[in-house]
């Protein structure tokens, strides 16, 4: 089969590798009918998150069961499915808490309980890394997927695969953003990041009562993006986080945001000093957005974290966030737990996910399409892939 493999930092490339093939009773095989890039993905293309292997990445993918192990009763042979990024057996302690991220069986290679950088991870996810699993993802013709009778939904009839693709992930992932911090109706919510996880946090804050939205981002472009898609306010931050932090103030009687959301993670954009100050404190990327996000917040506020952190970084504001009051959650999105409930608001037509979509390629486009996305060329916010054109 053709699938997108990476061979190394900057370097992905359209590969001819080997069918996937059943390996547990409760294995499927899908073929891939669509797929997409995460921005996620882009921390293994950058080498900030190292795979030492060739791979097969992508963990947003939908399709049709093709093959189904002797254990499997949930789905069928046919059946068009959406799969949630995280690989979750169903039944440990962790996913009985509606923690599918922390899965205790999908990851025996590297789990533990400490989260280290290196060692001890949570849970697998598709196409994520040695360190998540080693599982081949579903930018590809055809995927296996573990645990199936726990993670694949039957797609409802009438739907096509770009209503409901992103259930895969940033859906819930943004969805999870607004959950944490515990939005009930007349919030105003701050977003930093008006990527796709960015727009699907502002989209469910709206489904969630928020009094107002307001997404913060570097890139014109992608805030021009935000408004349409999401019809929320906009920051364009063109100068420093202080000016950001004024402004999000101003719109919330000085107090700050009740909710702000960090939805760009480790590698934002930096200035030459940023980066000279992560190699004099010898880390990895910068926590830049989640210091703005405490500081924009108001006291007692909550600060959610969707951007991926997966380093140890000694100049974390303890202090302001013992002062403040800050609640903060963080962490890879419990996808199962939400699906179901996302999956009705798209049949019920409450929300709209396909309009963030900027470019439709073919799967042997693949390392045009990362490039896109990674210098935001050409306009991208989000790109999805036919493997079979």
């Amino acid at each position: 089969m053709k699938a997108a493999v990476i061979h190394g930092a900057g370097s992905i490339a359209y590969d001819t590798v080997e069918d996937p093939i059943l390996k547990e009773t409760d294995d499927i095989i899908i073929k891939v009918t669509s797929t997409a890039i995460c921005g996620s993905d882009l921390h293994i293309f950058s080498g900030g998150i190292p795979q030492p292997r060739p791979m097969v990445l992508g963990h947003e993918f939908m399709g049709i069961v093709e093959e189904v192990g002797k254990g499997v009763t949930s789905v069928k042979v046919g059946d068009r499915v959406v799969v949630p990024f995280p690989i979750a057996c169903g039944g440990c302690y962790f996913c009985n808490h509606e923690l599918p991220g922390h899965c205790e069986n999908s990851n025996p290679d590297h789990y533990g309980p400490e989260g280290g950088v290196l060692t001890e991870k949570g849970g697998a996810l598709f196409g994520y890394t040695d360190l998540y699993g080693g599982y081949d993802g579903g930018q590809a013709q055809y995927v296996r997927v573990p645990y199936a009778n726990f993670g694949p939904r039957i797609v409802p009839e009438g739907l096509t695969d770009e209503q409901v693709l992103f259930l895969t992930d940033i859906f819930p992932t943004g969805y999870t953003g607004v959950d944490w911090g515990q939005v009930k109706g007349g919030e105003i919510v701050a977003i930093f990041g008006a990527g796709p996880v960015g727009l699907m946090a502002a989209k469910s804050a709206w489904l969630r009562g928020a009094a107002r939205v307001v997404i913060i981002d570097t890139v014109k472009y992608r805030l021009d993006k935000a408004r349409e898609t999401a019809g929320c306010e906009t920051i364009l931050w063109d100068s420093g986080a202080k000016e950001v932090v004024e402004q999000v103030r101003a719109i919330s009687s000085g107090r700050g945001a009740d909710v702000c959301i960090d939805a760009v993670g480790f590698e934002p954009d930096r200035s030459l000093l940023d980066r000279a100050k992560a190699v004099i404190h010898l880390e990895k990327g910068s926590v830049k957005v989640l210091e703005a996000c405490m500081s924009a917040v108001r006291r007692g506020g909550i600060v959610s974290v969707l951007g991926v952190y997966p380093y140890l970084y000694d100049n974390f504001p303890i202090g302001q966030f013992f002062d403040k009051g800050i609640t903060i959650r963080g962490g890879q999105a419990p996808a199962q737990k939400h699906i179901d409930k996302l999956m009705g608001y798209v049949v019920e037509g409450k929300v709209k996910l396909d309009d963030i979509i900027t470019h439709r390629l073919p799967l042997s486009e693949i390392a045009h399409a990362y490039d896109i996305f990674n210098k935001r060329e050409d306009g991208c916010v989000k790109v999805v892939l036919d493997p079979w054109s």
